[in-house]
């Protein structure tokens, strides 16, 4: 699976990490619709490190087309929230 954190590039990912990765889309749903600021932040930067520690980064100039986009580390609360579909970030 080919991976897009917004400002950063794309990484590819093994679909065998997703069940980790949705531990933690599922932890910061939660915390968006509860509007936990503090629990956002810190999980967005957990599952973004995560998605950089599991996967590969692909070069700059590849340009793959991505089947998951997360927000930039840097997003607010207001702009994941119009990401998010029933599932969080990540489908499944």
């Amino acid at each position: 699976m080919i991976v897009r954190i917004m400002g950063e590039g794309q990484v590819k990912l093994d679909d065998g990490h997703l069940t980790e990765l949705n531990k933690l889309d599922d932890e910061l749903l939660r915390e968006v619709e509860s509007g936990d600021e503090q629990g956002f932040r810190r999980t967005l930067g957990s599952l973004l490190e995560a998605v950089r520690r599991l996967g590969t980064p692909l070069p700059d100039d590849s340009l793959e087309p991505s089947q998951l986009i997360l927000p930039s580390p840097d997003a607010s609360l207001e702009e994941v929230r119009d990401m998010l579909s029933d599932d969080g970030l990540i489908p499944g």
